[in-house]
């Protein structure tokens, strides 16, 4: 399909809508979890409605220190894809578009949500992100716009604020893209050598092994459930070969639950060992969060969670998170 690279807000008005418009907001430099957000707006728009990706590698996100003047820039090889997705449009505005009198003085505030993990150590990159996404909805004029789960913090500051400020959109979130050995896809993974990638597989890995002893225990308790700890039921199952079942059953009954802190022991565990690797990770943080406020949860906590971690190799920073649900046995995301 032809795709069109529009450069103005007065040129994505002036284009006849005939149903849906899906926007997927990106800073350029697109690679295969762009798509796949691409390739599900277009299903969401049907053959009726209109997708457009915007490109805008926004200054107000990037705090003192950070890639802004370094952030692959590749907008032509990002139309290209964004059209071989299904987008119509590509607009890609220039800073003064977006910003025609200089940086806004009036700006989008995350709040206490947008000052933890991310917030904490990229202090006002929330704020920034916000401004420019109410900025982009408002330019784009959408009916529904997509992004990326790998972002959590993100995508729940974005719902936040549509919900908060009465934005007319509907906000859909998309599962991370990883690569076949689970690293997560990103624009900055390209910046690393050969022998840092190796170290960056290690943010994943650590997400799989808290995944992994949070779905061990969940069937532990589910098995539990199922077979009652009772002496005369243990009794009668270890007389017919079962046991293994019975001990379960009895040390899930009378052990302390091992829920999140189990989940964070077994994600730092690997963590730890990865920073004696060369070249070593070194961890930023690791949290297990409520996603509506992303605060810490307590091993009391039932329902769906977030397991994020931020860590550098190099001088790359990364991020990567899955989600958990707790309290529901055997339900593990």
């Amino acid at each position: 399909m032809t795709t069109t690279l529009l450069r103005t807000a007065g040129e994505l008005h002036a284009r006849a809508r005939t149903g849906r418009r899906a926007v997927v907001m990106t800073m350029g430099a697109l690679h295969e979890g762009h798509a796949t957000l691409v390739r599900t707006a277009r299903d969401i728009a049907g053959p009726e409605g209109e997708v457009v990706v915007t490109v805008f590698v926004n200054p107000l996100q990037f705090g003192a220190g950070e890639d802004l003047d370094r952030y692959p820039r590749t907008l032509d090889a990002d139309v290209e894809l964004a059209g071989r997705s299904g987008a119509d449009v590509v607009f890609a505005p220039s800073v003064d578009e977006v910003y025609p009198g200089g940086e806004p003085q009036v700006r989008v505030t995350a709040g206490p949500m947008g000052e933890r993990l991310e917030g904490a150590s990229r202090p006002g990159h929330f704020d920034g992100m916000l401004t420019v996404v109410a900025k982009l909805l408002h330019l784009t004029r959408p009916d529904v716009a997509l992004y990326g789960q790998k972002d959590a913090q993100q995508l729940a500051l974005i719902r936040r604020m549509v919900r908060d400020l009465n934005f007319g959109v509907e906000i859909v979130g998309v599962p991370t893209v990883r690569e076949e050995d689970g690293l997560a896809l990103s624009s900055r993974n390209r910046y690393l050598s050969d022998r840092e990638r190796r170290t960056a597989l290690v943010l994943s890995r650590a997400l799989f092994a808290g995944r992994d002893r949070h779905a061990a225990q969940e069937a532990l308790r589910a098995r539990a459930r199922e077979v009652p700890a009772t002496r005369a039921r243990a009794e009668a199952l270890s007389a017919l070969g079962e046991s293994r079942a019975a001990a379960d059953a009895h040390a899930v009954a009378t052990a302390v639950p091992g829920g999140p802190a189990a989940v964070r022991a077994a994600a730092r565990q690997v963590l730890d060992e990865a920073a004696r690797l060369d070249p070593p990770l070194r961890l930023d943080y690791l949290a297990l969060v409520d996603p509506s406020d992303f605060t810490e949860i307590g091993d009391d906590f039932t329902g769906e969670a977030v397991l994020a971690v931020a860590a550098r190799v190099g001088t790359t920073r990364l991020i990567d998170n899955i989600p958990l649900s707790f309290g529901t046995f055997g339900a593990a995301s």
